[in-house]
């Protein structure tokens, strides 16, 4: 748990690796529960080893001293059009107490300099339309809405 009485350690973020993963997991199923999923420890452990296993996302995480606070995935694509990669930014999930600090910001940062590091056209992303803080910081951040192509999903 942080203590905010103290001044606040600078935001520390690096690539995780499959050695973090048991500070991921609360983090990840939190996130889940954000998006009203049940929590699911085990099923979300085995989801994201199976994530490392196969190199299928990055994971960034953020850490205020010793405590991991934050997450963001990435999962690798491409662009046809462009004939680029691009990554699709998944994930974003800052534990509650740590919000307002910049520990977002700071996740969506490295995101793009691992893109920009890999040469990656864009990162792409989704949130819901009533997630209204999310959507701000993504357009303080220099995140542009779409406004030429329309998102469809079809369930399986």
């Amino acid at each position: 748990m942080l203590i905010r009485n103290m001044p606040t350690p600078a935001v520390q973020v690096r690539q995780a690796t499959v050695m973090d993963l048991d500070l991921i997991v609360p983090l990840f199923d939190a996130y889940r529960q954000f998006y009203r999923q049940p929590s699911e420890l085990e099923r979300a452990k085995r989801f994201l080893l199976d994530r490392f296993e196969h190199n299928q996302s990055i994971i960034f995480l953020a850490f205020e001293g010793v405590a991991a606070v934050g997450f963001t995935q990435l999962y690798p694509s491409f662009s046809s059009a462009s004939m680029a990669r691009i990554f699709i930014l998944n994930d974003l999930f800052v534990a509650p107490e740590a919000r307002r600090y910049g520990v977002a910001s700071t996740l969506l940062q490295a995101a793009a300099e691992y893109g920009r590091r890999t040469g990656a056209l864009r990162l792409t992303l989704s949130t819901e339309i009533a997630n209204t803080a999310a959507r701000s910081l993504y357009e303080r951040t220099g995140w542009k809405r779409d406004t030429v192509f329309c998102a469809y999903q079809l369930a399986l």
